[in-house]
């Protein structure tokens, strides 16, 4: 009984990121999301700092826990008005607070920025995300989301190459702005 409620609110939640983050082209793995509405408990949110970590993409950007950082591509950079809206937001949540560099960050490419939601930090002028169905410190399932969402690289640009084909990435999830 308690299963089919995680079932039914998991699938709300996601109708409603539909309906508020648009309907996107998806990414070109093909891939299905399957974290999502799993029950898996997500791994705590770290932005007090944001740090270098290995991936099969090269060098990104990760949170202190190794949770991994987003950019927007709709957002552009140095930016005060985020395309992300609340139900967007839901699924990709911004990093808020102000993080101090950490192993192979550079500092002088933090900053802050003003957001619909308040202020948020932002690395070489790009405001930053979590992906809410990334529940593992290194997961990627966010990235190429709807040719739009990427992780970033430790100069702050985007990298756009998609995940071996072994790593679920997500897919399409419409969840885009």
């Amino acid at each position: 009984m308690n299963t089919a409620r995680i079932a039914v609110a998991a699938v709300a939640l996601a109708a409603l990121g539909l309906a508020g983050c648009g309907a996107g082209g998806g990414d070109d793995s093909g891939s299905g999301n399957g974290s999502q509405g799993s029950g898996k408990a997500t791994a705590a949110m770290d932005p007090s700092t944001v740090r270098v970590s290995q991936s099969s993409l090269g060098n990104i950007l990760v949170d202190g826990s190794g949770r991994t950082l987003y950019l927007f591509t709709g957002d552009g950079t140095n930016t005060n008005s985020m395309k992300c809206n609340a139900d967007c937001l839901k699924l990709w949540p911004p990093v808020k607070s102000t993080p101090k560099a950490g192993a192979g960050a550079d500092a002088h490419l933090i900053g802050r920025t003003k957001s619909g939601s308040g202020s948020q930090a932002t690395y070489a002028g790009h405001p930053l995300y979590y992906y809410a169905d990334d529940r593992s410190a290194g997961d990627l399932k966010g990235q190429g989301m709807d040719k739009i969402w990427f992780v970033l690289d430790p100069h702050g640009k985007a990298i756009t190459k998609s995940v071996a084909s072994t790593q679920d990435t997500g897919g399409s999830g419409g969840y885009g702005y």
